[in-house]
Order: structure tokens, then sequence, then C-alpha cells
């Protein structure tokens, strides 16, 4: 006799039993995708989160102003240098024939003094530079700092130059024959540390970086580290 057939029994689903499937993507009856409670549940990110300001065309735009109106404080800058810088006196005379000029005080300060007198006017415009740059547009960015730096030396030399066409002539020949021999008289306005010219745009710098580290806005947290959720792994342990 010969054994009844009987039909194979059909094959178990072995998709909610998948070895490869990650445990998180079943859920609590076999479900793929359902979360598992294992694993954290993260909330979709908010739309504002990591948003980067109003945008590298409004940033870049803003840097163009700012650049042109800090250029244009050098207008100011120069004309109290011109003001404020001591003068440096000059005396002219007649030595075989010929006009010499030559300084009457020759262990005289006045020299170092202009330069300092120009150094300080432009830190000081530096500080209220950043100071004012930092109240209107808090966020920061690249582009007002380079703004700043760039203004900063524009107006530095705009000031430089206007400063010695106010002051006195540069043909210091001219001007001794024309007060006279032994008369005292101004000598040319002019900066001999060049490197005062970037004490503005270091000064502004400083200060604006300064005060966006104290006093600038701070990224937005990750939501789940705003929600006080601590990431566990498969057995319910949480992830260092």
């Amino acid at each position: 006799m010969t054994a009844p057939l009987t039909p194979p029994p059909p094959p178990r689903d072995q998709s909610s039993h998948d070895p490869w499937q990650p445990p998180g993507d079943q859920g609590p009856q076999g479900d793929p995708g359902a979360p598992s409670a294992g694993y954290p549940v993260y909330a979709p990110q908010d739309a504002s989160y990591g948003a980067d300001g109003p945008g590298m065309k409004t940033e870049l735009i803003e840097a163009v102003v700012a650049t042109v109106v800090v250029a244009l404080g050098g207008v100011l800058l120069g004309l109290l240098w011109w003001w404020l810088a001591p003068h440096v006196p000059l005396v002219g005379d007649v030595v075989d024939k010929s006009w010499v000029v030559y300084l009457k005080d020759s262990e005289g300060e006045q020299a170092v003094g202009v330069d300092g007198t120009f150094t300080l006017l432009a830190v000081g415009f530096g500080v209220l530079s950043a100071l004012a740059a930092f109240l209107l547009r808090r966020r920061g960015g690249v582009p007002l700092v380079v703004a700043l730096t760039v203004g900063g030396l524009l107006a530095s030399l705009l000031a430089w130059r206007l400063g010695m066409w106010l002051g006195p002539t540069k043909d210091v020949l001219a001007h001794a024959k024309s007060v006279g021999k032994g008369v005292t008289f101004s000598a040319p306005l002019k900066l001999g540390a060049k490197g005062a010219l970037l004490a503005w745009s270091v000064a502004a710098l400083v200060v604006h970086l300064g005060l966006t580290a104290l006093f600038g806005p701070r990224d937005p947290e990750p939501p789940y580290l705003q929600q006080g959720a601590v990431p566990t792994d498969g057995y319910g342990a949480p992830l260092s």
C-alpha cells in the first residue's frame, strides 16, 4: 500500500522575521516601518532650524552698503586729523645763495604726534563702526566682517589723502621763500608710519568679533536635544 499523498504545508511568511531586517523597522505587530520600543522616535525638524539668515544675496547687499558708509567716514577722520594733529615747525634760510629748509626743533616729537593722532582717531572710529554694525545686524556674518575690514582701509586712505590736501603745501622751498628767511612755518601733514592705515580695520575686526562672540545669537539646538530624549540601542540601553 502507498501512503496517501498530502500536500506540503504552505511556506511561512518570513517577511516579518527577516534576519536581515533591523529590529527598529518592525513594530510590535510585525508591521514593517512601525517604530520599535527600543529605538527613540525623532520628531521632524522644525523648518526654522538651520536657517542661514536672510540669504547670501541680502548679506552681500548689506555688506556693500556697510563698506560705502564706513569708507565715507574717512572724511570725518581726515578733518579731525588735520585739526588735531600737531604742527611740525620748519625754518627757511639762505646758504650760498640757495634756500634750505630744516627743522626748527631737531629733537621735537611733533612728527610722532602726527602719526599717533591719526592712529588713535582711527582706532576710535573702528570701535564705533564695529559697534554700530553689531547693533544694526546682530547676526553678523562673513560679508559684514569683510565690509568692516575693507571699509576701514578705504576710510583710512581717504582720511590720509584728505588731511594732506588740507594741510600746508608740499613745496616747502616755495613756502619758505614766501614767508621769508628765518620765519617759522608748518611742515606738510604727512603720515610717517603707514601701518597706521590698518588701525581702523584691525580695531573694527577685533571689536566686532568680540561683540558677536559675547552677545551674538546662538544656533538653535537640534529637536531631540531640546526635548531631552536620549538615543538608545536595540536593548534600550542609552547610546554613548
